[in-house]
């Protein structure tokens, strides 16, 4: 293992040119922020944040964040419009965009190196008005807390995270954050100690100080907030796989877990994916990816609760205009029988009242083995298909948020198998029918 971690270590450290050619990046996306602030007397400052400013940036992918320092006072409209006016007017020349987190905040490529402008509220540790506003406690802390070769460790484990398909704070990908990488190596001490440590981790088990409880299935506690669990907003599939791969890892390293490991697709079980495509007027990624969650997590329950069993779903969107729910089930075509459980025999009123609906409806009823009165009925649907295009038609409010129920209306598309799929969500829906790519490591 220390064989392989070595020779990774002289691959993510980046070299004298990637870093001086990185910050010649940054040194003039900073002055042209700066030249920009003086124009508004909301603003105080302007500084480096993420990993750039922490040195722990990934030579081959490397972000770099400029915070704008806003007055406490300044009101949540002005803090958003100036920010935007900032980002825009600064970076005007590698047309920027706006990206959208608990606040907008502006982006653009320069040179094939992000550059983001974000603003947050010149706070005391604590007094949090915007999520941004943490940020740069994190930069400070960390940059006093990391030595040298903990920030090379980082590099290593950032690198293993984004190999393993597990990398990224964003709703979309629910996985580990950069700020969690630098969290763990300082607790941890190393990346080796990470393997061995993640491997026999328990359920529950809390990465730091508190005395808050958590109800996640692993607790890692921000250094600077003691009552804020960094892992709540990591899936417990991501959890899983950074655990499996760990313990994969573990038995026989090789450099094979830091390269793209693809999945293997079992297409014989295209019949089986159900698709659901729509429309939907422009909105900002968190919003669009939390609404189309709640959307797959909602139909999912209606697919089961009418006989279907769902083996996996999943979301997409292209964030710009079609996103795309999709469900693997285990069957599209259902039995139109099904045993329905009643009471236990022992309950007199309630059995009685079971066989004599039951008698009528169905005219098979028997007493089961688990002491309860079982009654044959009839399914309605047997047809995925045709039981999800009936369901939007008639209860758009029960199964949709409220946010999509003007796109549903607009039209929806419902399919069986890859075909009609853009390649795009062909690749999202080949997840679904496939073996991971991080238990193949595993063979």
């Amino acid at each position: 293992m220390k064989k392989i971690i070595a020779n990774m270590m002289r691959n993510v450290i980046p070299t004298k040119t990637v870093e001086k050619s990185k910050e010649g990046i940054a040194q003039t996306a900073l002055g042209l922020v700066k030249k920009e602030i003086e124009k508004f007397p909301e603003i105080i400052g302007v500084e480096f944040g993420g990993s750039y400013a922490k040195g722990t940036w990934l030579s081959k992918d490397a972000d770099v964040d400029i915070f704008v320092r806003f007055k406490k006072s300044t009101s949540e409209e002005k803090f958003e419009k100036i920010s935007k006016k900032i980002g825009f007017d600064s970076l005007k020349e590698f047309s920027p965009y706006v990206r959208y987190s608990e606040h907008p905040y502006v982006e653009a490529k320069m040179k094939d190196t992000k550059i983001n402008v974000v603003p947050f509220y010149d706070v005391k540790a604590g007094e949090w008005k915007s999520a941004a506003d943490r940020s740069p406690f994190h930069t400070k802390f960390m940059s006093k807390s990391l030595t040298q070769k903990m920030r090379n460790e980082v590099r290593i484990l950032k690198t293993f995270l984004k190999s393993n398909g597990i990398y990224g704070a964003e709703i979309a990908k629910q996985g580990f954050s950069g700020y969690v990488s630098e969290v763990l190596i300082l607790h941890f001490g190393s990346f080796e100690n990470i393997i061995k440590s993640i491997s026999k981790i328990e359920e529950k088990q809390v990465i730091g100080k508190t005395s808050k409880k958590f109800d996640t299935s692993l607790v890692i506690i921000d250094p600077i907030d003691n009552n804020r669990n960094l892992a709540a907003a990591i899936s417990d599939e991501n959890i899983g796989k950074f655990i499996l791969v760990c313990r994969a890892f573990k038995e026989n390293p090789k450099l094979e877990f830091f390269k793209n490991k693809k999945s293997r697709v079992s297409k014989k079980h295209w019949r089986n994916v159900l698709s659901i495509r729509f429309s939907f007027k422009m909105r900002s990624p968190d919003i669009i990816w939390g609404q189309i969650k709640r959307t797959t997590s909602s139909l999912n329950t209606q697919l089961e609760l009418a006989g279907f069993t769902v083996l996996r779903s999943k979301a997409y969107t292209d964030q710009q205009k079609e996103a795309c729910l999709l469900f693997f089930l285990e069957s599209t075509k259902i039995s139109d029988i099904y045993a329905k459980s009643g009471p236990e025999f022992f309950r007199e009123g309630s059995s009685k009242s079971f066989i004599s609906k039951n008698l009528t409806n169905t005219g098979i009823v028997w007493v089961g083995k688990n002491k309860k009165i079982i009654s044959l009925e009839k399914r309605k649907h047997v047809d995925a298909r045709k039981f999800m295009t009936e369901f939007l038609n008639k209860n758009l409010q029960t199964g949709i948020p409220k946010g999509l129920q003007a796109d549903f209306k607009q039209g929806f598309k419902i399919t069986i198998g890859e075909k009609g799929l853009s390649k795009s969500i062909k690749e999202v829906a080949s997840e679904l029918i496939s073996t991971d790519g991080t238990l193949l490591h595993f063979n």
